[in-house]
């Protein structure tokens, strides 16, 4: 049957129900409105064809053989390729404990039989638009993370430090109780805490010796400059403190911002602690690579000095030597200048 719809996009829907009426239905009705539709029998084949092809939002029935909509709505929620692509329930029952059941998989919104045709379309036409956002979202955060990681793979000393960053601070984010948010912020952070380093020339990166004060005064900018490429994505609203102080410290001492103590943000304040752990452990042009008794001792006297914050640092060591975090050893060639 021909569109009648303006729609521009192509976007593709997944239909699962095990009723072939219910299935063509509401392919009938979604083929009108110029979706590509895909359909399925029950929750496994839903799945399988979750596999096979890009979707953009799912539209599966409640009672399915094999599995339910229910156990498909929470294999799509836990699985981080399928995760944020849209379902709608759709059930001949009117029971709350279902909803609360779907709400509680994760389902994005419900439908009722028998389907009526304009709710069907609101809501497909609500949910897509949402998916539109999240998938421009995500191209944004790919393009930063990929600008990032060109800052890395300049210098064969900085090869796996963000991935490390990445693991590490989040690791301990969770050790030390932090809310989940905060957890994710380290997390991305982790790639791209030094991407204003894009605005500092090589020469100075690269440099393997001692920077020069005018090199160290345009070095000291990174963090401003990165909290000013990152801040137009609201998704990194709680990444930009991490990005802007990184390099503050306890003391005051520190830069841009010369923040003291508790003023320093928390995330800040444990990234900064795995990321001095990781220079102190990898090979950099400048030195070798310490051992962990050697990197902890190191680090405990540049507490005493005041630079970096007494509780995290002890939890930290606790961490690191409670053999939990025996990832946090593995050598590998890291770090540029800071």
């Amino acid at each position: 049957m021909p569109s009648q719809s303006n729609h521009p996009a192509k976007e593709t829907i997944l239909v699962a129900d095990d009723q072939v009426s219910n299935r063509e239905l509401l392919q009938e009705l979604l083929d009108t409105q110029g979706f590509t539709i895909l359909t399925a029998a029950d929750g496994s084949d839903a799945l399988r064809q979750l596999g096979r092809s890009p979707v953009d939002l799912v539209i599966s029935d409640v009672m399915m053989p094999h599995l339910s909509g229910f156990d498909v709505c929470r294999q799509m929620k836990n699985n981080p390729e399928t995760a944020l692509i849209p379902i709608i329930l759709v059930t001949a029952l009117s029971d709350k404990q279902d909803r609360i059941e779907g709400i509680q998989a994760g389902a994005d919104d419900f439908l009722s039989r028998p389907v009526d045709r304009i709710e069907l379309l609101a809501r497909v036409r609500s949910l897509l638009k949402l998916k539109q956002r999240t998938d421009e979202l995500e191209r944004a955060e790919s393009v930063l993370f990929t600008l990032a990681r060109s800052i890395e793979g300049k210098d064969a000393y900085t090869h796996g430090h963000c991935e490390r960053l990445t693991e590490y601070s989040a690791a301990l984010g969770s050790h030390l109780g932090l809310p989940v948010e905060q957890v994710v912020a380290l997390r991305r952070a982790g790639v791209v805490h030094d991407i204003g380093k894009i605005a500092v020339p090589d020469s100075i990166i690269l440099k393997p010796t001692s920077l020069t004060p005018e090199e160290w005064k345009i070095m000291r900018e990174h963090p401003v400059i990165g909290e000013r490429i990152c801040a137009p994505l609201k998704s990194f609203r709680a990444v930009l403190p991490i990005i802007r102080h990184h390099h503050e410290k306890f003391d005051g001492s520190g830069y841009p911002d010369g923040l003291r103590g508790e003023d320093i943000p928390v995330t800040a304040r444990v990234l900064q602690i795995v990321d001095v752990y990781d220079a102190l452990t990898t090979v950099r042009p400048y030195k070798p690579a310490f051992s962990i008794t050697d990197a902890l001792q190191t680090m405990k006297l540049e507490v005493e000095r005041g630079w970096w914050d007494r509780h995290i640092f002890a939890e930290f060591e606790k961490f690191v030597r409670s053999g939990t975090a025996r990832f946090l050893s593995r050598g590998a060639a890291a770090g540029a200048q800071d």
